[in-house]
């Protein structure tokens, strides 16, 4: 299913480097370079008064030939080089400014980055002792001639590795990084963390759900119930949050789970027999849309803090009155992920309510059969019966149903409190000096206005004209997801269609006027009525990684030297010490001699010596670190004209 342009570079870390260029990943590919040389251009002036700037120009261009390398890469061993570079490369951006709270945050973000490859290498090994190849295209005929007793091994496989790309992706319940991360790092970074690390963790999920389980219910299942939590608890706590990169962060966790419950309806409807084409090109659809969405909002809030370097949004009220581009951009990208009628988030999301529906469809004629569940797994026997359960309860698809839509009146909440807040309300003190900005122009300089409007003006114009845009994208990419496309065309202007996206408008409307201004706000002013103590990560991962995981092995390592090892631990101590104090005199006589041995002017010269030796090195380290940024610069833009032809090629031919 896999065709396009392929490289090898054999002998790179033992297996080589595999690549593949086919439709999916050229649409990926190009949405990259279009999101690294927007936030590029935009950070000229983002970055323009920071001193250590280099240093995030030159991570920013490396994290781009990572995530690239991910999306590009033709088997897991490749995947997994690139998706650790990715992680280790973007800590810098979280922990940029090295304030205490960023790096705290950088601290989570890098942990669970770790864990979570750590985890995915489990996987991977335990994938390979399995079918005994990695490679993507071939993910599917091994897992299909795997042996019954196997198949226990493969699920154990899929869920480590589903830990680790889930993981990156911000699904619940290791979506802890994004809401603390999002908020220290520079706004275009988080457009980047928010608007493409997070789909390489779905790249990951697309392999596992269409290759080794396609129409395995179980992991439907699963993937759906994830993804139903996940989209409600984050706009749940965007909802709630007053802080705009946390909002926007939390949104990118809600989107994130409506991506999930495409990717998951999709392995449901083709173990119903059913064609998954409409779930998953909603899901390839939306992760389109959400990268253009946080690419939009995520540096818009970067134009607010540069002049500000405020988020609170009783702070920020009222800035982005008499403010015309930047109110324009905001609300393009608003109304995009709220999915209203005419913007290309409502194409997606309605190709991913209706499978719902679609599903539900074929549950009430008595289509979907849950004999085999789990493929005659003794392991996973225990989870037929209330698996079958959740596969034929009108109730729980019927509730399925509602979270989407609420969720989705969710979403429009939250983008209604923030628009509101910062461009329609005043600020009780410094209203004048935010309009005398907006008159003066002082917003943004006209290179950063002009690269963001052009994310913002692909929206309404992928939603008005969704036939030759997002059809023909879907098109392109359908055969990574292993379908032939739809079996009928979607109106998706019809009144069927356009009752869910309207019902979601109104939920959301009721959601703002009864819960946003009665209950989140006082006064006029908002209030945070969040539980501090409310937070996972501090109530459960930490604890347990801090001091459960320390007492056990302490414990165990323990009774190991007690009862186990020979050695006395006094005499062990007692010959370190004894080291230990050796090469302290050493290292005190040394030093000691070379002071009587050396002459002040000497030490002088020395000195003046070293520190224009040091300032050289940084200068030249400067020049080294800006050059090398510039010519990766050069080398996207020229990647990028050469995709645009491929692009070409693939939408012509």
């Amino acid at each position: 299913m896999m065709e396009g342009w392929e490289v090898f570079i054999p002998g790179v870390c033992g297996f080589g480097l595999h690549f593949v260029f086919d439709g999916f990943r050229l649409i990926y590919t190009l949405i990259a370079v279009l999101m690294w040389m927007v936030s590029g251009v935009f950070s000229r002036e983002y970055m323009a008064h920071y001193a250590n700037r280099g240093r995030y120009y030159v991570f920013l261009w490396i994290t781009f030939i990572a995530t690239v390398g991910v999306f590009l890469s033709a088997d897991l061993y490749t995947t997994f080089i690139f998706f650790e570079i990715m992680s280790l490369t973007s800590y810098v951006w979280v922990a940029f400014d090295e304030k205490p709270e960023s790096l705290r945050a950088a601290q989570t973000y890098l942990a669970v980055a770790v864990i979570g490859g750590m985890v995915m290498l489990m996987g991977l090994f335990l994938l390979y002792s399995c079918l005994e190849t990695l490679e993507i295209q071939e993910l599917s005929q091994a897992a299909a001639a795997l042996a019954r007793g196997e198949k226990g091994k493969l699920y154990l496989a899929g869920v480590l590795m589903l830990f680790g790309f889930g993981a990156k992706a911000g699904a619940f319940p290791l979506h802890i990084w994004l809401p603390k991360a999002h908020p220290v790092a520079p706004a275009p970074a988080s457009a980047l963390l928010s608007g493409i690390l997070t789909k390489t963790g779905i790249f990951g999920i697309i392999i596992l759900s269409f290759q080794l389980f396609a129409g395995d219910g179980l992991w439907g299942l699963l993937l759906t119930l994830l993804g139903l939590i996940t989209m409600a608890m984050g706009a749940f706590l965007a909802l709630f949050s007053i802080n705009l990169k946390r909002t926007l962060a939390c949104s990118s966790v809600s989107q994130i789970g409506f991506i999930l419950v495409g990717l998951g309806m999709a392995v449901l409807l083709s173990f119903a027999g059913e064609n998954p084409a409409m779930a998953a090109r909603g899901a390839f659809l939306h992760m389109v849309n959400h990268s253009l969405f946080k690419l939009v909002l995520f540096l818009c809030a970067g134009a607010v803090f540069m002049k500000l370097h405020q988020l609170d949004l009783n702070e920020i009220r009222g800035y982005g009155r008499n403010k015309p581009v930047l109110k324009f951009c905001f609300l393009m990208g608003a109304m995009g992920i709220s999915g209203i009628p005419g913007f290309s988030g409502y194409i997606s999301k309605t190709l991913l309510h209706e499978s719902i529906v679609e599903y539900q469809k074929a549950l009430s004629e008595g289509v979907v059969r849950v004999s085999g569940l789990t493929n005659g797994v003794s392991l996973l026997s225990a989870l037929e019966a209330p698996a079958a359960g959740l596969f034929l309860s009108q109730g729980f698809w019927t509730t399925a149903e509602w979270v989407f839509l609420i969720t989705g009146g969710m979403t429009l909440a939250y983008m209604m409190k923030l628009f509101i807040a910062i461009f329609i309300e005043k600020h009780p003190t410094r209203q004048e000096e935010f309009d005398r900005m907006g008159r003066e122009g002082r917003e943004m300089n006209k290179s950063s206005r002009a690269v963001l409007l052009v994310p913002a003006l692909l929206l309404p114009l992928m939603g008005l004209f969704p036939a030759f845009t997002m059809e023909r994208l879907a098109d392109m990419g359908q055969n990574f997801f292993r379908n032939e496309g739809l079996s009928h065309a979607v109106a998706y202007f019809h009144w069927e269609n356009l009752k869910g996206g309207l019902c979601s408008v109104g939920i959301g409307l009721l959601l703002y006027v009864g819960l946003v201004r009665q209950v989140l706000m006082a006064n006029h002013h908002y209030v945070d009525r969040w539980p501090v103590n409310l937070d996972l990560e501090n109530i459960l991962y930490r604890p347990i990684l801090q001091t459960v995981l320390p007492g056990m092995m302490g414990a165990a390592f323990g009774l190991l030297d007690r009862y186990i090892i020979d050695v006395p631990v006094s005499i062990f101590l007692a010959v370190s010490a004894v080291v230990c104090r050796g090469m302290d005199h050493l290292a005190d006589g040394i030093i000691l001699l070379a002071r009587r041995t050396s002459h002040r002017q000497v030490r002088e010269k020395e000195a003046v010596a070293e520190h224009d030796w040091e300032a050289g090195w940084k200068k030249t380290g400067r020049l080294i670190m800006e050059s090398f940024s510039f010519g990766l610069m050069l080398f996207c833009i020229g990647l990028c004209l050469t995709l645009g032809y491929l692009f070409y090629v693939f939408w012509t031919g």
